[in-house]
């Protein structure tokens, strides 16, 4: 047994004679305490809204995250004397949150104040409510635990007996079916149940039959002293459903504890149900207890699994799944695809401890709800891909033997993004249609921050680029802004190729990936010195590593190409989007060789100028402008899709990646809040390499370090080799680590 089961075992243990021999208001207003907790764990997950049903006091449980366009109703337990309101928002909170579907509960009248029938009459009259709000019989699951589930089937015999349509299912947890307390298992488990005893049952049982009678402050239920009439009473099948016939029942889905004395109430009633052709799943939970799912133990957290399966089976009806139209920058990436290569790039946290892997399923859970621009796979329409969002959460994988692993097409149209665990890292790898790195990062931070307050309980503050995860999408994060912020004028498309480096491929499509880690102030200091930026200081650094290697490989200066690095501009600093999805255009600062030898300290001021006159708001907007303007071509709306697709790769192919020698993506400075930092010791950004040339580079900063890396598909550190003898000669110290495989000589 699982320590954490064996701890909650001891303390029922401690506390079953209390809870066996207190009062009926000790034991409501105890029960009610259980339901008031269970409902504010999960009530930044699901919003409640009170309805009154007649004089019947209703709630509507309504998960934020809604996939189901059905509805649970819940009926709950307490022996048929204990719990209100607040005790039955409790576990119908769990089940919204846990299934995404709406929970409507009801606070039915209670014995002995209340003798039977009278809750199963309040439960019809929930029923009815649900059907005149427009719920088909078919969307409707029933659920209910212990008496509540005793109620499921009294409800539904009623329902059959009627000549009504009975629900699309049933769901129970340790029903109490058959109130003359029959069963062996009373003897079987009455040591092994640490929670219930035959006695309390019965007590329950004769205040739901026949009532109560007051001697001073204290109730007494009343009894029937004849063993025959009694049992009679008791074998009601309104009270007793086990005792009724079977046939013509729902589908049902029964948990049930190895060690309750109510283990044969569920054993029998799965029977009996088989028997009569209905279709029952019995789940036996060893060593447990009456009503353990309630208490959502992680080492049964697969029951819920089971419960969300048997939901979708039988409410096969989902919400439409939201989609949207792909942005004008990720229209490119689906036809340009290649069989070795797909538009991925990477952002990863390392952490201070070895990640929880369960953990960090659940923060990506929660996050992915954040996200629906994210959350999704690509779909190909008549015309354009479209992404549509995903119906379940992936699952977390095993991290690949190097980053940036070909993600195979059809992988991308299941889901178009994948999280990876190796010791203490999490990578999240996306497909560029996605999103771009500063909206990657965002979705990094915001599922780390989740993960610290699943972990550790820390809640770490919204703000810098990390998102309240219960909060709704706005319009703004979800807009193509490209369309938005077009300028008027298209700008020119000319440009001359660029050099590039190429090699010897790896035959079996290994990916090296070199970091450098440098001190950011050391080069922050640098760059200001020469009143350039870091990005510029980085990049001149790489203009002059890539034009040495130009010179060692190409003899003739005539034949020289211009040395241009491609540098992503985060658009959303120029204008006033707040778009998760691609917003970036790009600037192209670099120097022709051909015009003679450029010294460092030239290069920057080139690379300064250039940027600044690049990287402005009317050249921005006209670079949009000559993309979107292809985009509103009428001719062009009504092309085939798989026109389309050979149209855009002939363009890639042809221009895509030629004006430049390779890219480099600086996401800057990265400054999340102390709550965060505690908990991360490192982020890393890589961008996959080109689809027809090696390389490709990033960086961040973050916690005083510079991490730099530089991704290749050939055999040989070229670009990185000579990196390092610029970064020597400039002084810049560095550690540089590698994944860098063993070669045999």
């Amino acid at each position: 047994m699982k320590k954490k089961n064996s701890f909650l075992r001891s303390q029922l243990l401690l506390l079953k004679p209390f809870i066996s021999g207190c009062s009926l208001q000790s034991a409501r207003k105890w029960q009610d305490k259980i339901g008031e907790l269970m409902t504010s764990v999960h009530k930044d997950y699901v919003d409640s809204e009170e309805i009154k049903v007649g004089e019947i006091n209703c709630a509507m449980q309504i998960p934020r995250d809604e996939v189901s366009s059905g509805v649970i109703l819940y009926l709950h337990g307490g022996g048929y004397v204990t719990g209100n309101l607040s005790y039955a928002k409790g576990f119908a909170s769990v089940l919204a949150s846990k299934c995404g579907i709406r929970v409507f509960t009801v606070e039915y009248r209670l014995a002995p104040e209340h003798t039977a029938p009278t809750a199963l009459d309040d439960c019809l009259e929930a029923y009815g409510y649900l059907l005149s709000n427009g719920y088909d019989p078919s969307q409707i699951i029933i659920c209910g635990e212990s008496a509540g589930g005793g109620l499921c089937y009294a409800l539904c015999h009623k329902l059959r007996d009627k000549g009504r349509t009975q629900p699309a299912g049933i769901i129970t947890v340790s029903p109490w079916v058959d109130l003359t307390l029959s069963a062996s298992s009373f003897i079987t488990n009455e040591k092994n149940d640490p929670s219930m005893t035959r006695e309390r049952l019965k007590y329950f049982a004769d205040l739901y039959t026949y009532g109560a009678v007051r001697e001073g402050k204290k109730l007494h239920p009343k009894t029937e002293p004849d063993e025959a009439l009694d049992f009679s009473a008791k074998s009601d099948t309104k009270i007793s459903p086990l005792l009724a016939e079977q046939d013509k029942m729902p589908p049902s889905l029964i948990f049930v504890g190895g060690d309750e004395i109510l283990l044969d109430d569920s054993v029998s009633m799965h029977g009996k149900l088989l028997e009569a052709g209905s279709e029952s799943h019995l789940v036996v939970k060893p060593d447990m207890w009456h009503g353990y799912v309630l208490y959502c133990l992680k080492e049964h957290e697969d029951d819920f699994d089971k419960i969300a399966k048997f939901i979708k089976n039988k409410i096969p009806m989902q919400k439409k799944l939201r989609w949207m139209g792909l942005d004008n920058a990720a229209k490119i990436f689906p036809a340009a695809r290649r069989r070795n290569w797909s538009n991925v790039f990477r952002l990863s946290a390392t952490m201070s401890e070895t990640i929880d892997r369960e953990l960090m399923q659940t923060a990506l859970d929660v996050t992915v709800r954040r996200f629906p621009s994210i959350a999704v796979r690509i779909k190909a329409g008549a015309f354009w891909y479209y992404l549509e969002q995903i119906p379940k959460t992936p699952d977390i994988l095993d991290e690949k033997p190097y980053p940036l692993a070909r993600m195979p097409f059809d992988d991308i149209r299941k889901c178009a993004f994948r999280v990876l665990i190796y010791e203490k890292r999490v990578a999240v790898e996306f497909f560029h249609a996605l999103t771009d790195g500063n909206g990657g990062l965002i979705f990094l931070k915001t599922l780390v921050s989740e993960y610290i307050y699943q972990r550790y309980g820390v809640k770490v503050p919204v703000g810098d680029g990390i998102l309240d995860r219960l909060e709704e999408p706005s319009d703004e994060e979800l807009e193509d802004s490209f369309l938005k912020y077009a300028g008027d004028y298209p700008a020119s498309r000319a440009d001359t190729d660029a050099f590039r480096i190429m090699g010897k491929r790896e035959e079996d499509g290994f990916k090296t990936n070199t970091t450098f880690i440098l001190d950011a102030a050391n080069v922050s200091r640098e760059a200001k010195s020469r009143g350039i930026t870091v990005t510029a200081y980085l990049t001149a650094a790489f203009i002059v590593a890539t034009a040495r290697i130009q010179e060692q490989r190409v003899r003739s200066k005539a034949k020289y190409k211009p040395i241009k690095i491609l540098i992503p501009v985060n658009l959303r600093k120029i204008f006033p989007s707040k778009t998760l999805r691609n917003f970036v255009m790009y600037a192209s600062p670099g120097i022709d060789p051909r015009l003679g030898h450029f010294e460092f300290d030239e290069i920057c001021d080139i690379v300064k100028n250039q940027m600044k006159l690049q990287i402005t708001d009317k050249n921005m907007a006209a670079i949009i402008a000559t993309n979107v303007n292809d985009e509103k071509n009428p001719l062009l709306k009504i092309v085939p899709l798989f026109l389309k697709n050979i149209v855009m790769k002939l363009i890639f192919n042809a221009v895509g990646e030629k004006k430049s020698c390779y890219s480099f993506s600086n996401l800057g400075v990265v400054d999340p809040p102390e709550e965060f930092k505690r908990y991360v010791d490192r982020l890393d950004f890589v961008i996959g390499n080109q689809a027809s040339a090696p390389y490709n580079v990033a960086a961040l900063a973050y916690k005083g370090k510079i991490y730099l890396n530089i991704i290749r598909n050939i055999s040989d550190p070229i670009l990185e080799a000579e990196f390092h003898k610029v970064f020597r000669e400039l002084g810049i110290e560095h550690v540089v680590e590698s994944n860098t495989r063993e070669r045999k000589i």
